[in-house]
């Protein structure tokens, strides 16, 4: 489903204006950082194997991923007057990097306790522990939400706050569902912990 947040962004990005200034580079070199390990690495260390997802789930993130890349990719090299070479010390840029890449972060180690949760051979659900599982239920939905804030501060772009707006609108539902589900199955469930934003919500 996100092959075209990879592929389609990289095609708009070069054939846009000032992709050889840094920012720009920096910029899309973190979208890509993000979506070639979705796409590429998450689904091979998840072991996601033979699951099955309906097709029209399928159909509407292939839709809302080439909408989404597109955008983003138009605003990032195609609308004036670009990201100067300046744009590298601003501090909406470099407070929304250390965001980003705090999310990137908070999102591969909550994958990795994820997918490290059963031994070899073992079945059934078991509660999460470490990382930001002693605060939040979903801590890898809390660092995706954190990346595309990030992205939308680093960019300064209304394409990038549709997104972080958008995601927020996704997975905030989904996080709250999941705490719900872990509390009815586990009544041993750490009371202490949110379900998406540590000590909030």
């Amino acid at each position: 489903m996100e092959l075209p947040s990879v592929v389609l962004f990289a095609w708009v990005y070069l054939h846009g204006v000032g992709i050889d200034r840094l920012a720009s580079i920096v910029l899309f070199g973190m979208w890509e950082l993000h979506y070639v390990q979705r796409t590429f690495m998450y689904p091979v260390l998840m072991r996601l194997g033979n699951a099955r997802m309906p097709i029209s789930i399928v159909a509407m993130g292939w839709v809302f991923n080439v909408i989404n890349a597109s955008l983003n990719s138009i605003a990032l090299t195609h609308l004036p007057p670009g990201y100067a070479n300046e744009w590298i010390t601003d501090p909406r840029f470099l407070v929304g990097g250390i965001i980003f890449f705090l999310g990137f972060m908070i999102n591969l180690q909550s994958d990795h306790i994820l997918r490290n949760l059963r031994k070899p051979g073992e079945t059934g659900y078991k509660i999460p522990h470490g990382g930001l599982f002693s605060l939040v239920t979903s801590p890898n939905y809390f660092g995706e939400i954190l990346e595309w804030c990030g992205w939308a501060l680093a960019t300064w772009s209304l394409a990038g706050v549709a997104f972080a707006v958008f995601t927020f609108s996704n997975l905030a539902p989904r996080a709250w569902a999941h705490h719900q589900w872990y509390r009815t199955k586990f009544p041993n469930y750490p009371r202490n912990r949110k379900a998406l934003i540590p000590r909030v919500f």
